[in-house]
């Protein structure tokens, strides 16, 4: 398994040492793991003035797969737009080919309260969010600021789909509902914009190649709504890049916090980048603070969907839970009755318990 280790910005280099400890405790188990570090977002810029540098993109096309921490930070925000952090992160996606963006939202029996709803709004939820990754106005053309005629100034941004692009992406949705509760929700604003309506004609039509997946439409901002108001009649929710931006972050707070939830960016050939979902949290980087947990869960979804290990996947989703069973907990997870560790200490327990 050759595995290169992104760690980033912020809080990035804690969590993803964390991550790594799982994985070389699994290497200590005699399982074969390379793993190979490079700097991306932030950290490209000050190493090698780029947030993607060509070394980088080197050695993650080489890989098996790429392990991300985080990126962004304050100080970069005054940088041109090519050279912020960001712009690293959608370079990698788009350079790997990571079409299919996959973030469970999952709320653990020992997390219910920890949830901003109900107990019995959350409780049992199980959420699988498919984000197309390398389409829409995030990446469509053209862009930018411009003066009007009339002196004024504009910003602008394309959003598109090709038919190819949601054609791959809808397969994808339609298989992992084969194998979850065979229901799927496709979410856009098809009353409004017209690649919306574009896309529903397209995820319609792929329908009929699974007979077996019960699927619907919704939305956006009803989908938005229905995620705080009745969230388990969701199973998978399939959508744009954009809408699943905003959809999977909102999915996440019913968790209890974004530091539990995990996300894996694939390719055709299952060749992923796992990363948290949450960001890089520069105001609490270096106080031993951050949830590791969504990052060793990654690590998790890595095993699954890259190396086919469903075995090691269920082995470190089974020490993270234990670690909760035991009562311990981050800040940003804690409450009353809980003991409050650090982000080493809690790397260190989900080590103990694998």
């Amino acid at each position: 398994m050759k595995i290169a280790v992104l760690p980033g910005d912020g809080i990035g280099p804690e969590i993803v040492a964390q991550a790594v400890k799982v994985l070389e405790a699994l290497r200590g188990d005699g399982i074969k793991i390379e793993l190979e570090y490079a700097h991306l977002g932030g950290a490209g810029y000050d190493a090698a003035g780029d947030p993607f540098p060509p070394a980088t993109e080197k050695l993650a096309l080489a890989a098996d797969a790429v392990l991300l921490g985080a990126v962004g930070g304050y100080q970069y925000d005054a940088l041109p737009r090519p050279l912020r952090p960001e712009q690293g992160l959608l370079r990698i996606r788009k350079g790997l080919g990571l079409f299919a963006n996959l973030r469970p939202a999952l709320v653990y029996p020992e997390l219910v309260n920890a949830s901003s709803l109900k107990p019995e709004l959350v409780s049992g939820l199980d959420i699988m969010i498919l984000r197309e990754l390398t389409g829409d106005i995030y990446f469509g053309q053209p862009r930018g600021i411009r003066t009007l005629d009339n002196g004024e100034r504009q910003g602008f941004d394309t959003m598109h789909y090709s038919e190819s692009e949601i054609r791959r992406v809808a397969h994808v949705g339609f298989q992992i509902a084969l194998k979850r509760n065979k229901r799927m929700c496709s979410v856009d604003k098809a009353n409004v914009l017209d690649t919306s309506m574009f896309w529903r004609e397209i995820v319609t039509d792929v329908a009929k190649e699974y007979p077996q997946v019960e699927l619907s439409h919704m939305y956006v901002d009803n989908a938005a709504m229905q995620l705080v108001r009745a969230p388990k009649q969701f199973d998978v929710i399939l959508t744009g890049n954009i809408f699943g931006d905003i959809l999977s972050d909102e999915a996440s707070m019913l968790t209890g916090s974004i530091g539990m939830l995990p996300s894996a960016s694939l390719d055709a050939n299952n060749k992923g980048l796992y990363e948290p979902c949450h960001g890089s949290a520069p105001d609490i980087a270096g106080k031993d603070i951050a949830n590791p947990l969504a990052t060793i869960l990654s690590v998790a979804m890595m095993m699954r969907y890259t190396f086919a290990r469903e075995d090691i996947a269920q082995r470190i989703e089974a020490a993270v839970r234990k670690v909760l069973q035991q009562g311990l907990r981050t800040g940003d997870i804690y409450e009353a009755g809980m003991q409050k560790i650090g982000t080493v200490a809690m790397g260190d327990a989900v080590v103990k318990s694998l």
